[in-house]
């Protein structure tokens, strides 16, 4: 997801310190919500091993539900981008979440 380790020295109030048995051992830097959403989607077209927007319409609907489900979508911006990212319009990622939620409502 793009997290960074550092010296528990280095960490920010934002970070997270790990301590084990009372030491401060390692920094983890979180990367900001929209950082971790494009990390998501270049993992996502190495998986598929190529860009989203070439994938079909079926592949494309189970991309937007498995970014769903990871929380893409609670991200600023987050329609914006996987709709970039997939070559379609906001409305058609819309589409997809509408249909997928009343599908799990039947």
């Amino acid at each position: 997801m793009g997290a960074e380790v550092l010296a528990p020295s280095q960490a920010g109030r934002d970070d997270v310190v790990l301590v084990w048995e009372g030491v401060e051992v390692l920094a983890v830097r979180l990367p900001q919500l929209s950082e971790s959403l494009d990390h998501i989607l270049a993992a996502m077209e190495r998986r598929h091993g190529m860009p989203l927007s070439a994938l079909d319409r079926k592949t494309k609907q189970s991309v937007v539900r498995l970014l769903e489900a990871r929380g893409a979508f609670s991200v600023r911006h987050g329609v914006e981008t996987v709709a970039g990212a997939l070559g379609v319009s906001r409305f058609t990622v819309y589409n997809y979440l509408n249909r997928e939620n009343a599908a799990k409502g039947e």
